[in-house]
């Protein structure tokens, strides 16, 4: 998988943690701002794209957005002032609102290992805000305590403290794991040469862009808060992150 996206390096790929740096703006308009070096998530996989600022000059500059084109540009707020292309700009990822992601996006690869390993149960769709998520599954039938279950499994796996690695191999050697897609339709576009690769180790390995915690533990409590019916052999688990 590139770093680049356009003329932006990725950095939040390479080091999830990364809050801050320091970058040139390439062009600028009030419907975006192109950097050549940007930590922010822009979205995808259900995960939402970041919130910041950046700093330039004694002013600043609120990232509400991300949008994708042939660049990553990131949508300023309405009414802000924009840093003219060649600018210095100091970026900052929001924190909580990132740190907050990283958890819930983890739950849900613990959550999708469990209903997968228990159950046999593939992923249809999910969606996630911060501490908040749910995850569609092909589950034809809700057995007797499932939500019980599967609440006390994905917890176990927590306290583990399972190591989360994350690395990118070619899509051939990729695609020799088993069961690397856990979505019911592959969702990695065939133009994708190298894959990134999310192992919850021991528990779930995945094809994923998304930002995560370094392990288990560090995702707090999963708490089922209810599941509902969309459909015959449909199920949606909605989650907090405690």
């Amino acid at each position: 998988m590139s770093d680049l996206h356009g003329r932006t390096q990725r950095l939040e790929l390479a080091d999830q943690e990364l809050r801050d740096w320091e970058a040139v703006v390439l062009a600028a308009s009030p419907e975006g701002i192109v950097l050549s070096k940007s930590a922010f998530y822009p979205g995808g996989g259900g995960q939402p794209a970041d919130h910041g600022v950046l700093l330039w000059q004694g002013v600043e500059t609120r990232v509400v957005g991300v949008r994708k084109t042939d660049d990553l540009q990131l949508i300023p707020a309405e009414g802000d002032p924009i840093p003219p292309a060649g600018t210095v700009v100091r970026g900052a990822v929001a924190d909580e609102r990132r740190s907050a992601l990283m958890r819930t996006h983890s739950g849900l690869h613990v959550l999708c290992g469990v209903v997968f390993r228990d159950y046999g149960s593939l992923v249809t769709g999910g969606n996630m805000e911060p501490l908040v998520a749910r995850m569609d599954f092909n589950l034809p039938e809700v057995p007797p305590g499932f939500k019980e279950a599967v609440e006390d499994a994905c917890n176990a796996e927590i306290v583990a403290d399972r190591r989360i690695d994350v690395r990118v191999l070619p899509r051939a050697e990729a695609f020799e794991i088993p069961d690397i897609i856990r979505t019911a339709t592959n969702l990695v576009p065939e133009t994708v040469e190298d894959v990134r690769i999310v192992d919850i180790v021991g528990l779930d390995t995945q094809a994923d862009g998304g930002t995560h915690v370094a392990s288990t533990k560090q995702i707090g409590r999963i708490r089922v808060a209810k599941i509902e019916s969309k459909g015959k052999g449909f199920r949606r688990l909605r989650i907090a992150i405690d």
